[in-house]
């Protein structure tokens, strides 16, 4: 019997117990757990990530999200030498002027000029324009590009709760390594796809040799907006935050090829699932595109590319959660995190893996 689709964001909710949100990853990359939860009848298995070998066909594609994080976290001082935190919203985007989002005791001013120094020399940041929800425009006064500035000048923005775990800046160049997907070469997220923290070079390597299995990319920018809280008690009504995304024409045509074989596409996270459906929804079909998406999947939504997902555990009452809920129904994964949590799963970006077929 089809499950019945409720919109309350109330019903997906559940109760997490702090110690199993993972602040640290696994040793290795491909070393995490692995829950397998199938659709049709919410049968769940418990392995290492290593063994998806076991689950892949050579028919397969794998599609993943080339992405890589930026050091958008910057630290500066007012001309009163307060200090304010600067996050840079579009490191990806080419202009003279960047979206930002400024923390500081008191709200930063249009015109005031702020300071980021540290041992290799110092940049001016002038804030253009002033916006609500702390956002401002600001420009950066440096000879250096911007993505350049920023590795020499800012920190990875983790999540708060692994910010948490020890001084930020101590870790700084652990997480720089660690918060980001061994494939990811195209800088411009400020959050990371974290379904492919899992893949090891090594693992990647045995997938194409051992099983032949397809490798195809995508690109989507991870924004500030993944951590947006949904604050409508219905959640048809929430506004999702707009990304930066773009299929190219070979990823178009290796989804259309496994798709004429017989083979399944498996998205790697859910910025693939909302790229390939995204497309997919404009033009009936995946194709080569490039634009913002603000596509947003909730339960009742019909999927018309992917067959199965990767995906890490999610926050309650997220969209992310929405998501998976909607591609295996709502009582499959309340039910399949359950028992994550009586097994003492690792949840959240740094947290185990679950494959959905």
């Amino acid at each position: 019997m089809k499950e019945k689709i409720t919109y309350r964001l109330e019903d997906y909710d559940y109760q997490l117990p702090k110690n199993l949100i993972a602040d640290c990853p696994s040793d290795k990359r491909h070393g995490s757990r692995l829950m397998v939860l199938y659709r049709k009848n919410g049968r769940t298995e418990h392995v290492r990530f290593s063994d998806i070998v076991n689950y892949l066909d050579r028919r397969d594609l794998l599609v993943l999200n080339d992405t890589r994080v930026v050091k958008a976290r910057l630290f500066a001082r007012k001309p009163s030498g307060g200090r304010v935190e600067i996050l840079v919203l579009d490191p990806f985007r080419e202009s003279d002027s960047h979206e930002c989002l400024v923390k500081s005791s008191k709200p930063v001013q249009k015109g005031m000029e702020l300071t980021i120094e540290n041992s290799g020399g110092k940049v001016r940041a002038i804030v253009v324009e002033t916006y609500a929800n702390g956002k401002a425009s600001v420009v950066f006064k440096s000879p250096m590009p911007l993505l350049e500035m920023l590795n020499c000048y800012g920190f990875v923005p983790l999540p708060p709760y692994i910010l948490k775990r020890r001084s930020f800046r101590g870790e700084a160049d652990f997480d720089s390594v660690r918060y980001q997907t061994v494939y990811g070469v195209k800088p411009g997220a400020i959050a990371a796809p974290t379904a492919g923290f899992h893949f090891s070079k090594e693992l990647l390597g045995k997938l194409r040799q051992k099983k032949n299995i397809r490798l195809a990319f995508i690109t989507l920018h991870v924004g500030y907006g993944t951590f947006a809280p949904i604050r409508t008690e219905d959640i048809r009504l929430h506004d999702i935050h707009s990304e930066w995304c773009e299929v190219p024409h070979e990823t178009a045509l290796a989804v259309k090829e496994v798709q004429r074989s017989g083979g399944r596409v498996i998205a790697v996270g859910t910025t693939v699932v909302r790229t390939l459906e995204w497309v997919a929804t404009i033009f009936g079909e995946v194709r080569k595109h490039k634009d913002y998406c603000n596509h947003y999947i909730y339960p009742g939504y019909e999927f018309k590319v992917v067959d199965a997902m990767i995906t890490n555990f999610h926050l309650p009452k997220s969209s992310l959660i929405l998501l998976v809920c909607a591609f295996a129904g709502r009582e499959n994964i309340l039910r399949a995190y359950r028992e994550a949590i009586e097994k003492k799963y690792r949840f959240y970006s740094y947290g185990d893996a679950m494959l959905i077929l």
